[in-house]
């Protein structure tokens, strides 16, 4: 009755997962939930976007083009030539950008319209690192894709090695995934590390998905993004510097707008149109509310700069706390600790029960390669909160840890 591979191949999500690990424990009921668990900002999305949501009255009576309004399209384009120091006008907005209701969908849709029945004279295989953001399995799994989860740990800089696969491999491969800066470790992939992966992907046909949603919070220097890299290495004059990439975005972290649900796909314009057709047959349109508020906030640059802030506060309480334990660092991007506790499930437990603190275990965002699961060990710890609850919910983890 149901497809095996929504009900056998993807198991529990990993907030179902961590429900039930803790379900049976009292956490002590004189402390307050500190919730660490769910990458959620918890700051205020902009008052000027909150009130063109309020305002924008008279579009709710009708159906938004599949398509993007004209001028939120316009909107990602200039901000990706200014983000990412690309030549004005290179980026045509009926051609390379498609907006998304938030970057989930765009990843996951990614796999189904790229994955063919077979490639290289078999069935296809995705490539994802691992850990990984689950949306990248389901697309996997239910494009159907043979799922090959390629561990990104320290050993390897928190990056997936993707040139490490063999011919044989390559040959079969569709979509390759990454996440730059990485979930959950902040890893940063260097423009030599997107230059080789991209090349790769042109040799084999296959499509490079790049998840830069974490590109707007970083610790250092801004990350550098696909688009930029392929634009250096292109061989065609321009005519089609980004042949076999996508990119994807988001307002949820750069804006404090995860309820919005809005985001882009940028990139190959035949990738482009091809999700724009999946999207016509399956996909939700953005209310126009969400588009309109959308392109203001990819036209602002203020906001980014005082939420790069709130995080980096975050980071100096937790270097401040937790500098010597657990294997800490400061990451390059995002806004989780990836803390090495031993045993990530125990310290979960230990965490819920003691001290109200709730986690991720490193493991629910991993799978087992050759019998191990590389991420058993650590525990993820989202710092979201301001910067007086991060404080508290990292003292309790150390005190308790």
């Amino acid at each position: 009755m149901f497809n095996p591979r929504l009900t056998e191949t993807l198991t529990d999500f990993p907030f179902a997962r961590l429900n039930s690990l803790i379900a049976p424990i009292a956490p002590p009921a004189h402390l307050s939930l500190i919730n660490m668990s769910v990458g959620e900002p918890q700051g205020a999305m902009p008052a000027f976007a909150r009130q063109i949501v309020n305002d924008e009255i008279d579009g709710w009576n009708r159906y938004p083009p599949n398509q993007g309004l004209p001028d939120l399209n316009l909107a990602i384009c200039e901000w990706l030539t200014r983000r990412y120091r690309l030549p004005k006008g290179l980026l045509d907005p009926d051609v390379h950008v498609h907006p998304t209701a938030g970057s989930k969908e765009g990843v996951y849709i990614i796999s189904t319209v790229a994955t063919p029945q077979q490639k290289g004279g078999a069935k296809p295989i995705v490539a994802l690192p691992n850990p990984f953001y689950q949306a990248y399995l389901g697309g996997a799994v239910l494009s159907g894709g043979e799922p090959l989860l390629v561990n990104a740990e320290e050993s390897n800089g928190f990056l997936p090695d993707y040139e490490s696969l063999d011919e044989a491999t390559w040959q079969r491969l569709s979509v390759v995934y990454l996440c730059s800066p990485a979930n959950p470790q902040g890893a940063i992939a260097s423009k030599d590390y997107l230059k080789k992966l991209l090349r790769l992907c042109r040799k084999y046909d296959t499509v490079l998905a790049v998840d830069e949603c974490y590109a707007e919070i970083y610790t250092g220097d801004a990350p550098p993004g696909a688009l930029e890299v392929a634009l250096e290495i292109d061989e065609t004059g321009g005519k089609d510097p980004f042949r076999n990439l996508a990119v994807f975005h988001s307002l949820s972290k750069r804006s404090n707008a995860a309820g919005l649900r809005s985001g882009f796909l940028a990139g190959d314009p035949k990738l482009v149109a091809i999700v724009l057709r999946w999207r016509t047959y399956g996909g939700p349109q953005i209310p126009f509310a969400v588009q309109k508020a959308s392109a203001a906030l990819w036209r602002d640059e203020t906001h980014p700069v005082e939420t790069r802030e709130w995080y980096r506060k975050n980071f100096k309480v937790a270097e401040q706390i937790l500098h010597n334990r657990f294997a800490y660092y400061t990451p390059g991007g995002g806004f989780f600790l990836w803390l090495d506790v031993g045993d990530g499930e125990a310290a979960t437990r230990k965490l819920w029960g003691e001290a109200h603190v709730k986690v991720l275990p490193g493991a629910y965002a991993c799978r087992e390669t050759n019998g191990i699961n590389t991420a058993q060990r650590y525990i993820r710890v989202a710092l979201v909160h301001d910067e007086k609850t991060t404080r508290e919910g990292l003292s309790r983890l150390a005190a308790v840890l």
